[in-house]
């Protein structure tokens, strides 16, 4: 064998023999640590052993920051040393080690090896709630407060909701601590719905359908209409009925829509009121008594109004009434009635104003059941003829006009002087007797309703 095959040979051994070697020692070195290109939770730990790994973990465990994201971009810090955050040895990282190819180790260098396993960490419970306790965002913090709606000068209006910034301090703790646990690097408070939320957001749908009922309750217009007078219901006072029941819903206060009926027939009604009143002689007298008037139906009234505000109804009406009298003016009596003066045994009837009758009369005689009612009555019903009936007479008359039951206006032929005190001796059961002439001009001219005025 020539020289120089004996060193190529023995280069060649000595080739294997080195190969051998730093093999042999990579199966050695890589027995007790970690692969090349090799991480483990996205920490590189690459030619490094177990227990490397272990303090390498731990001291990035040690440096651990949770950002809390709070409301209005605001954010703040939880450190580990706040909480107590340890490492705990975990046991799996020196299995990973063994259980690796070290046999062929020289293959792993384009073999990337990512490890996943259970960071064991432990924190003090106590330590935790404390700094979430302590944190700024639990510092003043504003209540939330529901949108509602509210009576202004211009009517309702929706409120909108305050969001505030109160934390549920549970909640926080328990998002806190799930994200420490799972070694997650933030916690954004507002995505975990730990903030206390309105309950009633502006664009609530009731809420909006509460506020168009109440612009249509408070929005009605009601004029009541007494001839020379007016009375004006209106937004300014129905805002003020307006009340929300059980249910929720908006309706009318039904105490207060009573009332202002109530009112309306106290201010307006005039059945069988005090009257002043100015003869025919010009003086002002009163008079009280008997059945003439207006009388609003409260009951019918409150129904009708309650419809028009329900309705946001803009109307000019007359109240619903029980009773109506001749005249709607102040001076309910107006300038068409009869007058009966029982002193100067008087009659005038006024139309339109103009005196179309003026006569002497004779009433009711002063006794106790014959005497004429005083007061102010209204025309009951017109007859021609009629037979006038009582216990011991029965008179048959021309022309009847009764205004207070069987006490009434009539022609008495069978009179030849009327006036003066005739009355008092020779006086009727209560009727009027008039000249027959005057009797038929006061019947062809009169109306039913028209009133009586008796003093």
């Amino acid at each position: 064998m020539g020289r120089g095959k004996k060193i190529l040979i023995g280069m060649i051994v000595l080739f294997v023999l080195a190969a051998a070697g730093i093999y042999g020692l990579g199966v050695y070195f890589f027995s007790s640590h970690f692969l090349p290109d090799s991480s483990i939770n996205g920490l590189d730990i690459s030619y490094q052993t177990a227990k490397s790994v272990q303090q390498a973990i731990a001291d990035e465990i040690a440096t651990y920051t949770l950002t809390v994201y709070e409301m209005d971009a605001k954010e703040e810090k939880i450190v580990a040393e706040q909480i107590g955050l340890q490492y705990e040895e975990n046991k799996d990282i020196g299995h990973l080690v063994s259980s690796q190819k070290k046999w062929t180790w020289f293959l792993s260098l384009n073999d990337p090896k990512k490890y996943t396993t259970e960071a064991i960490t432990t924190y003090d419970k106590k330590k935790l709630k404390k700094t979430v306790k302590a944190l700024e965002c639990f510092k003043e913090m504003q209540a939330p407060a529901d949108a509602y709606i509210e009576k202004t000068e211009n009517g309702f209006e929706i409120v909108p909701e305050v969001e505030g910034d109160t934390l549920e301090q549970k909640k926080v703790i328990a998002q806190v601590q799930k994200a420490v646990e799972n070694g997650q690097p933030v916690v954004d408070l507002v995505e975990k719905e730990c903030y206390v939320l309105p309950q009633v957001y502006r664009d609530d749908e009731t809420l909006v359908q509460h506020k168009e009922q109440l612009d249509r309750l408070a929005t009605a217009k009601i004029t009541y209409d007494f001839q020379d007078r007016n009375e004006v219901l209106d937004s300014e006072i129905l805002q003020d009925w307006v009340v929300q029941g059980e249910d929720g819903k908006y309706q009318l206060d039904e105490a207060q829509l009573k009332e202002y009926v109530h009112q309306l027939a106290v201010k307006y009604d005039t059945y069988g009121s005090e009257r002043d009143f100015r003869t025919a002689e010009g003086n002002m007298i009163k008079v009280k008594g008997g059945d003439y008037g207006w009388v609003i139906y409260e009951e019918k009234e409150v129904e009708a109004l309650r419809a028009n505000i329900e309705a946001g109804e803009e109307v000019i009406r007359e109240p619903e009434y029980l009773y109506r009298g001749y005249n709607r003016e102040e001076n309910d009596i107006g300038d068409t009635y009869v007058e009966v003066d029982l002193t100067k045994q008087r009659m005038c009837f006024y139309l339109n104003g103009t005196l179309l009758v003026d006569t002497p009369v004779v009433t009711g005689r002063p006794d106790k059941d014959r005497v004429t009612p005083t007061g102010v009555y209204a025309l009951d019903n017109k007859k021609s003829p009629a037979v006038l009936k009582g216990e011991d007479y029965a008179s048959p008359v021309t022309y009847w006009m009764p205004f207070n039951k069987d006490v009434g206006i009539h022609d008495a032929a069978w009179r030849s002087e009327f006036g003066g005190e005739i009355y008092k001796k020779d006086g009727s059961h209560g009727c009027v007797n008039t000249p027959p002439d005057m009797a038929e001009k006061i019947y062809n001219n009169i109306e039913i309703g028209v009133p009586i005025i008796v003093y």
